[in-house]
């Protein structure tokens, strides 16, 4: 592929899969990849909003594929053409997520239960296995999963997605011990970032979400886009296994 944006650095030589990237904190961690030098293929739905993200990152340097994260063929489709277009997949990042229900979980209908842990978890292995066996196994590389502090601690009125998180970080860990030594798997756990995800959260009381903070601010994209970086960076390289709380200090408040 030919260079065409003259303001990018060069090459790395490496290459990323981020899932559900065409906004939000996908967005922001495929954005710092192509920062230092590597190429991206980004995830998500809706094939519009792929093709707008992937030229405002650098069309030379990123590839859109379309489709829902859950559908294993769509899984498929999106390593085979990272595999086509660029050779090779170093780095995956698993951050497709959904959250479509608020309320207790003692209403929950379990078929929404479903959705949300085939989307949120079972997603993320298949993704896993598949970047394994097509680069990973025979050549190395790095998995960041994306979890959340929802995962950490009860979460009142998004009790499934927290569940759903907490599963994250122990298929991460599992992922780590089943990879090792050339392959190593970390997560995330952010608190709220200000995305069109998160934003039933802050939304019209920003101000008073952010009071909770001793950082005094919720997090944005670039918060988490600069901790996936480092770690798939070889600055990380004897880190695997963890989960990497990235909370603005909201955790220090759990002992007041």
């Amino acid at each position: 592929m030919t260079e065409q944006n003259s303001g990018l650095p060069e090459p790395s030589g490496k290459v990323a899969l981020v899932t559900g990237a065409s906004r939000g904190i996908g967005y922001g961690i495929a954005e710092a990849l192509v920062a230092r030098g590597d190429r991206v293929v980004i995830t998500g739905r809706n094939e519009d909003a792929l093709k707008e993200a992937a030229e405002k990152l650098g069309a030379d340097r990123v590839l859109g594929v379309a489709g829902k994260a859950h559908d294993e063929a769509h899984q498929a489709v999106a390593v085979e053409r990272a595999m086509e277009t660029f050779g090779r997949v170093d780095y995956l990042v698993n951050n497709a997520g959904t959250n479509p229900v608020f309320g207790p979980i003692a209403d929950l209908d379990l078929g929404v239960a479903r959705k949300v842990f085939e989307t949120n978890v079972v997603s993320a292995l298949g993704f896993a296995q598949r970047t394994w066996h097509a680069w990973q196994k025979d050549n190395g590389g790095a998995i960041v999963n994306i979890a959340s502090i929802a995962g950490l601690a009860p979460s009142p009125f998004i009790g499934a997605y927290g569940i759903s998180k907490a599963a994250m970080v122990n298929l991460t860990m599992q992922l780590a011990h089943e990879f090792a030594p050339g392959v190593r798997v970390n997560s995330i756990a952010p608190a709220v970032i200000k995305t069109k995800f998160a934003a039933a959260l802050y939304e019209n009381r920003e101000e008073e979400a952010a009071a909770g903070y001793p950082m005094a601010r919720l997090g944005v994209p670039e918060d988490i886009g600069g901790a996936a970086a480092f770690l798939l960076s070889d600055a990380a390289g004897w880190i695997t296994g963890q989960n990497l709380v990235v909370d603005g200090g909201l955790f220090l408040n759990a002992g007041v």
